[in-house]
């Protein structure tokens, strides 16, 4: 099997053109911001559309034209077809949002600083290394690679090129069944608590070895053959956190509480909960609660908030309470930000355009396009 034969570089070094937030704009109130976002909007009209990923703070979801999940949000751009897309997310949510859309739609990326650390855990430089290792360890297996949405756009590349596919959240189990139908073994990435999960609902759990790029003990070669699925070593700052304690803790306390978790969150906490799902999922599980319900959620904070404001009969909690943190990158999309870059559009300057290059957007998509096959 070959690696890669695109050329790609570090995530840390693809967006060199993203600037900082000029000076001017730092000390803005949210009164003069929504006035100026607003204006902003008007005159723009049709040609832009603002997307807000549920982890969003309150002002950029209030601004946005469309909240949810970061693949809905890109399909919403592409059938928008606004000139300008304006995406309140990370980097990688960007990238999918240009992979989808026109060539002549602008995916603009606010601040420079949005980058998720759970995809900066898996780079296609270092993945491409492992593969080598891996294919040379089990020559007689054919490896399927999966990458989670939550991964660069060179990743989804890989993954392409080498007979692989992307999965979301929700449909992670069927990409699995997929892969499995053509090949011996599924290499994982980036996120092994929802690999982990996604095994257990297939009942492969017994089935795993894990890559740990990171430590040279913790990339046993041999353990990988001999394993159906091989999980890599990454996964999310914010779900990690979420402890079975969290759940014990508010059942001892709470008894007449629901709890809802993302598949992102560790195993012993999925066991726990009473509903697992994509956030899509936990805002659907909130919105056909009964009124007088309470739901715990275990995910990114912010959207725990827009949930509470979104139902005020339903009682909804965070999961871990003052503990649960809300994601460092998300946070970089500051409303400051939002309004420099929507007054730059009306000036008619684009500032911080995220684009894949052509041949790993032409990949990527090919990926893509398997995971709406299953």
């Amino acid at each position: 099997m070959e690696s890669a034969t695109f050329e790609t570089e570090l995530s840390l070094f693809k967006y060199d053109n993203l600037e900082q937030l000029p000076e001017r704009y730092r000390d803005l109130d949210e009164g003069e911001r929504r006035e100026r976002i607003e204006a902003a909007k008007a005159e723009l009209g049709d040609d832009v559309v603002i997307l807000g990923h549920n982890y969003q703070r309150r002002e950029i979801v209030e601004h946005s034209d469309f909240v949810g999940d970061s693949y809905q949000l890109s399909k919403e751009a592409a059938d928008a077809d606004a000139k300008y897309v304006v995406f309140g997310g990370v980097t990688f949510m960007a990238e999918s949002a240009d992979i989808i859309t026109d060539d002549d739609q602008s995916v603009i990326l606010p601040s420079m600083e949005a980058s998720c650390p759970m995809a900066g855990m898996a780079e296609a430089l270092q993945v491409d290394a492992a593969w080598k290792e891996i294919t040379a360890a089990a020559p007689g297996s054919e490896i399927v690679p999966i990458t989670y949405m939550n991964s660069y756009a060179d990743l989804k590349a890989f993954c392409a090129e080498q007979g692989g596919l992307v999965c979301t959240s929700s449909n992670a189990a069927a990409a699995f069944e997929w892969a499995f139908e053509r090949g011996d073994k599924v290499l994982f990435l980036p996120d092994k608590h929802l690999g982990e999960n996604t095994a257990y609902d297939l009942g492969m759990e017994d089935s795993i070895a894990e890559w740990d790029p990171w430590d040279p003990e913790g990339k046993d070669a041999a353990a990988a053959a001999e394993a159906d699925i091989v999980l890599w070593d990454g996964y999310c700052q914010v779900h990690e956190r979420f402890a079975a304690k969290h759940v014990a803790d508010l059942r001892a306390e709470r008894p007449d509480a629901n709890v809802v978790v993302h598949p992102e969150c560790r195993r012993e906490v999925v066991e726990a909960a009473d509903v697992v799902g994509s956030t899509a999922t936990i805002t659907e599980t909130v919105a056909n609660a009964d009124p007088g319900d309470t739901w715990a959620i275990g995910t990114e904070i912010h959207l725990a908030k827009h949930l509470d404001r979104w139902h005020p009969d339903v009682e909804v909690l965070p999961l871990c309470g003052d503990a649960c943190m809300d994601c460092n990158a998300m946070r970089q999309i500051d409303p400051n930000y939002l309004t420099w870059v929507l007054e730059e559009l009306v000036a008619g300057r684009e500032r911080n355009v995220v684009e894949v290059a052509p041949e790993e957007k032409e990949l990527a998509q090919v990926a893509l396009d398997r995971m709406l096959e299953v």
